[in-house]
């Protein structure tokens, strides 16, 4: 371990990222090579497209909604330091580990991953999942499981999948999904299990 706490000295601001996202000196070290990997042109900042080479975001029906989390709007490039802040929310809950004195919750607890998930969705950033945004992903959820199952599903089924989604949800019924009314929606689900990466345990 000593080779490793002394590498990643080289690493700007690792001790910093470590104490506010919980990951190990192994993890930072694994993730500023995977960083480098993606980082074709050696600026230290990655693009949207730089992501792409991820195989799992290529192939993932959503990919385009998780590569777009790691860029607040008007936001064109990435540096370590956010990229291993975003990938936090994907390390599972370390209930064990002690805040000190931290003045907001850590990346990877139930809430802040819940907060990321419904940024997936709301993808205007107006803090409301409208009907639109929920079709959207619905239609593409569908598509892929035409692609895999061969099933057809028409633009009626679609619209009602995604009216039920809203009418479950929609508490309040102003045709929109809060972020109270998501997390209200998603209580039995696990969601530490939901949005934690292997590599990241």
């Amino acid at each position: 371990m000593g080779s490793s706490s002394s590498s990643v000295n080289n690493i700007p601001h690792a001790q910093e990222l470590m104490q506010e996202t919980g990951f190990s000196a192994a993890h930072i070290l694994r993730l500023y090579e995977r960083f480098k990997l993606l980082d074709k042109d050696k600026s230290g900042q990655l693009r949207p497209q730089d992501f792409v080479a991820v195989r799992e975001l290529a192939l993932n029906p959503i990919g385009d909604r998780i590569i777009s989390a790691f860029f607040s709007p008007r936001q064109e490039t990435v540096d370590f330091a956010s990229f291993v802040r975003i990938l936090a929310h994907f390390r599972p809950t370390d209930r064990n580990r002690s805040r000190d004195g931290a003045q907001q919750e850590p990346a990877n607890s139930s809430i802040r991953k819940l907060k990321f998930a419904f940024q997936m969705y709301d993808q205007d950033r107006d803090g409301k999942i409208s009907r639109a945004e929920l079709l959207q992903l619905v239609t593409v959820t569908v598509k892929v499981l035409r692609a895999m199952l061969g099933m057809q599903v028409t633009e009626e089924q679609l619209q009602s999948i995604a009216e039920r989604a809203i009418q479950e949800a929609d508490l309040d019924r102003d045709d929109t999904i809060s972020f109270d009314e998501f997390r209200k929606s998603l209580e039995k689900v696990d969601i530490d299990h939901k949005m934690s990466i292997r590599f990241l345990r």
